[in-house]
């Protein structure tokens, strides 16, 4: 009876290891999903935000452009947008901790999303 009870233990004993083993892949699996879905997540946000950047410096450029034209004086414009830059730099330092937790819930919500 005792060599029957030990003949059926190593089956138990195999599956359970198989179990494990197919439990870990899994896991890394998923981690492996979701550490690229967060990487290309990031490539692409990047890609957006520098071209995002390089649209609102030429934007600011031809603005600058413009008001020299109008005000017959370079230094003129470009002085007015780097005036219009310091007071919306000046808001946004007041209003700091209002821009920050949005910021910090998005990026939370990217990294735990299930896409």
């Amino acid at each position: 009876m005792e060599e029957q009870t030990k003949e059926k233990q190593p089956p138990i004993l195999e599956q359970i290891t198989d179990y494990a083993e197919t439990r870990i892949k899994l896991t890394k699996y998923k981690v492996i999903e979701k550490s690229t879905s967060v990487a290309a997540g990031v490539v692409t946000d990047m890609a957006i935000v520098i071209s995002l950047i390089l649209t609102f410096m030429f934007a600011s450029f031809t603005l600058a452009l413009y008001l020299a034209e109008v005000l017959h004086s370079f230094w003129k414009g470009f002085g007015i947008v780097t005036l219009i830059y310091l007071f919306i730099g000046i808001i946004i330092m007041v209003t700091r901790a209002s821009f920050k937790k949005p910021i910090v819930n998005a990026l939370i919500r990217k990294i735990f999303s299930d896409n």
